[in-house]
């Protein structure tokens, strides 16, 4: 009868160990369950393709270059390159013109555009700031999201 106390709280203890071990894995197990909102059913997204497309911009006749070395490569999510400066590419779904104006040194607004050089040309009686994606005229251009083969166009005359 003595080796029976001396066994019984080793096996206790095992039996104790067993179920705190099984209970993680049962929760693991139940976690697609149909009571949980994340099913396996449903579909997973599929991956971002990155696209390049491209951009000018255009001030009284004249054609902005982007080769200064301020301005590829300023950002992880679109950028231009110093190989093709007028190319962008973008590697993350919804980004929109304006996000990737801003992550140029320079300013661009539906109304003004302020270069890297600090230059300001503004909409006023004589001249006006237009945006065109695809050739057709887009007053919003800057809030559209980046789609592959479009090509921004902004020019101030």
């Amino acid at each position: 009868m003595k080796k029976y106390w001396l066994v019984l709280p080793f096996v206790l203890i095992v039996l104790i160990s067993i179920f705190l071990i099984r209970k993680p894995n049962q929760e693991k197990t139940n976690i697609n369950s149909p009571n949980n909102p994340v099913s396996e059913n449903q579909p997973t997204p599929s991956p971002f393709k990155e696209f390049t497309t491209s951009f000018e911009i255009y001030t009284l006749g004249t054609k902005r270059i982007f080769t200064d070395s301020r301005y590829p490569n300023q950002s992880d999510e679109v950028y231009i390159t110093a190989s093709d400066p007028n190319g962008v590419i973008v590697k993350k779904e919804g980004i929109t013109w304006a996000d990737f104006f801003a992550t140029l040194p320079m300013k661009l607004e539906k109304d003004c555009i302020t270069t890297g050089t600090g230059q300001v040309f503004c909409t006023n009686d004589t001249n006006s700031l237009k945006f065109y994606i695809n050739d057709s005229e887009n007053p919003n251009a800057l809030d559209e999201g980046i789609k592959e083969g479009n090509k921004l166009r902004i020019v101030y005359e």
